[in-house]
């Protein structure tokens, strides 16, 4: 992708030309404050570039409305709106719930092949249709029990008229080897304009699957392309390498549980777990590798160095952005709406850990200033929904409430 950058700094004499022929006004720099960071890093590994981590604050200016819509919801993992603005909700157990935009339960989804809810697994993310409000279809990954262990699956189905019940729910894709563990599926869904539909799948955590995250031929740590039928998408980059899997579009990831299309650049942004500190955000790009475990700005949970301790390698992709102490990114989404201006095409990220919603400001691929949002709520904020018709942001979280945030009118 070309970028066409102005060097000429903005504090020479008032009147002098621009970089362009035009008169367009030069964009007056972000104003921001001390990081929201206070707590020492775990390592002493220096940042590749200058903002890439600890970047400076930003303060919401808009008066915030904060609502607990929903309560005592199950263990909600996935949030999606519908074309009526009814809010669709997955529960680990196995099922998908339907509330209003206000909140109101409306019915119970189910149906759904069986899911192993142990540990991290169970019923994970949805994504609707793009011909949704045509032909219902709904799509859904979920740890299957498979083979001698489990693995992240992704399938689709039809939803019943009445919302109750999913039609003729079909497996599509595996994300094969199964292995017997309880960690790391990864598992969020994004749909391109294209209709083709991404997956992002983790290593699965241990040791001993860890370096498939690096190899072309295991789904585990990879961002996969496939068409809706689960088929890899003709154009991945590794179609002809005979013994590289051809749904992979991206590779080197640890447990990439964010995923979302930007609104405006329609590029693909990530989000995944470090370790003791090195969670990331991506962009992705079709072929690239993104490190994990060769590359780290993360320790093992004991404290030790993760492989050599390197941060950078040659072949192999930075984060945008990273934080030490860790905060668990999960689900992530851009906000769209006009009702608070100064979020529109801001990065929205449900932190577990860190127990807050992060707002991450970003011009160019590079994150300007970071915010913490209901940071006095102490939820382990799971998902977060930022493009609803009604303009508000939504998230669930681990205790079972849906959360709504809409500017104070």
């Amino acid at each position: 992708m070309k970028k066409n950058f102005c060097f000429i700094p903005i504090f020479v004499l008032a009147g002098i030309f621009s970089c362009n022929d035009t008169n367009d006004p030069i964009e007056e720099p972000i104003q921001t404050g001390d990081p929201v960071e206070t707590l020492p890093p775990n390592t002493s590994y220096e940042p590749a570039y200058e903002g890439q981590t600890r970047i400076g604050s930003v303060k919401t200016q808009t008066q915030l409305k904060i609502e607990v819509i929903a309560s005592n919801i199950g263990r909600p993992w996935a949030i999606v709106n519908m074309p009526n603005g009814n809010l669709l909700v997955t529960e680990k157990s196995g099922y998908m719930q339907v509330f209003s935009e206000t909140g109101t339960f409306l019915s119970k989804v189910e149906g759904f092949p069986v899911v192993d809810d142990g540990g991290q697994g169970g019923m994970l993310d949805v994504a609707l249709d793009p011909a949704f409000e045509s032909n219902r279809m709904i799509y859904w990954s979920f740890s299957e029990p498979y083979g001698n262990g489990n693995l992240t699956s992704v399938a689709k189905g039809r939803l019943s008229a009445d919302e109750q019940s999913i039609e003729d729910p079909t497996v599509i894709y595996r994300a094969e080897p199964s292995y017997n563990g309880s960690l790391h599926y990864g598992s969020r869904l994004a749909f391109d304009d294209a209709g083709n539909l991404y997956v992002s799948t983790g290593e699965r955590s241990d040791l001993a699957t860890r370096p498939q995250a690096q190899q072309l031929d295991a789904a585990l740590g990879k961002i996969i392309r496939i068409t809706t039928n689960g088929q890899p998408v003709a154009s991945n980059p590794f179609v002809s390498e005979a013994d590289a899997k051809p749904e992979i579009y991206s590779y080197g990831h640890r447990n990439p549980q964010g995923l979302t299309f930007h609104p405006v650049t329609k590029q693909l942004w990530e989000a995944e777990f470090g370790a003791r500190g090195g969670d990331e955000i991506n962009f992705i790009e079709a072929g690239k590798n993104y490190g994990w475990p060769v590359i780290t700005y993360g320790l093992e949970y004991s404290g030790e160095k993760i492989g050599e301790g390197i941060t950078q390698k040659d072949g192999m992709e930075q984060p945008v952005y990273y934080w030490d102490p860790s905060v668990s990114p999960s689900g992530i989404d851009f906000y769209t709406g006009t009702a608070i201006p100064e979020w529109q095409n801001n990065l929205f990220l449900g932190a577990l850990s860190g127990q807050h919603i992060i707002r991450l400001v970003i011009e160019n691929n590079r994150v300007k200033g970071e915010e913490r949002l209901l940071a006095d709520k102490n939820e382990r904020f799971r998902d977060v929904l930022g493009r609803h018709p009604n303009q508000s942001l939504y998230t669930v979280t681990d205790s079972g409430k849906i959360y709504r945030i809409s500017k104070n009118s």
